[in-house]
């Protein structure tokens, strides 16, 4: 039999043989979890960067000098929010020739082909105003053009109705608007002087074009109580805002412009 030093020695020996060994798996358990660290560690820094956000819109700026220059007119004025918040929305750079697009926010006409212009901003801006839309009405715009003054119309009428009689440009127009958006804008191919008589009565005609007085055909298709808007004159225009009251016009000036005249067999009958 082992006397009692030898055995608390071999106690001591079994003693420091499972310390070891305990010691050995806290080793490994501490090994496996900084592994494991490491390789969040190294996952989080070969993440790929989240996509860089789309550049701020590089005409923002432009715009909104625009607008504030045209609310600097005083002959007669705008201000109309509607309104300024419509033409601070739309790009007009997108409306204009791309050899354009840097005078796109000028307060000027511009060429969009065709022998056409696009209409300077305050104009655009003033011809939209005297309509006096609230919001929802049905609209009638004569000389699509580029689609400018019909996407601005969109953004506060219900229904916006436009014709322009050179196809190249309502074609154009028209797919620019509908890849904007404007679902609520329609264009057509044909002769403004007739207007668009199905869709009649309209809350607000805008003819984009000079004529030599109202359309009859267009005055029949206001509305009661609505409001027609035109360049009237040939050499000489103003612009001018009629109110249809009690089936007459009653007319306000707003002052001298400068449009290309209307054309079609229309006015060109009326002129005869």
């Amino acid at each position: 039999m082992m006397d009692k030093t030898e055995m608390a020695k071999k106690e001591r020996r079994i003693y420091l043989s499972e310390v070891r060994r305990m010691a050995g798996k806290r080793f490994a358990a501490t090994a496996v979890v900084l592994a494991a660290l490491a390789f969040l560690v190294v996952s989080c820094r070969s993440r790929p960067e989240p996509p860089a956000q789309s550049p701020a819109d590089p005409y923002a700026a432009a715009r909104a000098r625009m607008v504030e220059e045209i609310k600097g007119y005083s002959s007669p004025p705008i201000r109309d929010e509607k309104v300024l918040k419509a033409m601070g929305k739309v790009d007009r750079h997108l409306f204009v020739e791309e050899s354009m697009r840097a005078r796109a926010y000028e307060n000027v006409p511009l060429p969009i082909g065709q022998g056409q212009t696009i209409s300077q901003p305050y104009i655009v801006g003033l011809m939209t105003q005297a309509a006096a839309l609230k919001g929802g009405e049905k609209v009638f715009e004569v000389g699509t053009g580029s689609g400018y003054q019909a996407a601005v119309l969109g953004e506060i009428a219900g229904q916006v109705y436009t014709i322009e009689i050179l196809e190249p440009l309502a074609r154009k127009a028209e797919s620019l608007l509908k890849n904007l958006g404007y679902e609520n804008v329609h264009v057509r191919v044909g002769d403004g002087f007739l207007g668009w008589p199905e869709q009649s009565p309209f809350d607000a005609i805008l003819i984009t074009c000079s004529v030599p007085k109202f359309p009859v055909p267009l005055v029949e298709q206001l509305k009661e109580g609505g409001r027609i808007i035109a360049p009237v004159g040939e050499n000489m225009q103003a612009l001018k805002v009629g109110t249809k009251k009690d089936g007459k016009i009653e007319t306000k000036d707003l002052g001298p412009v400068l449009f290309v005249p209307m054309t079609g067999p229309g006015v060109e009958g009326e002129k005869k």
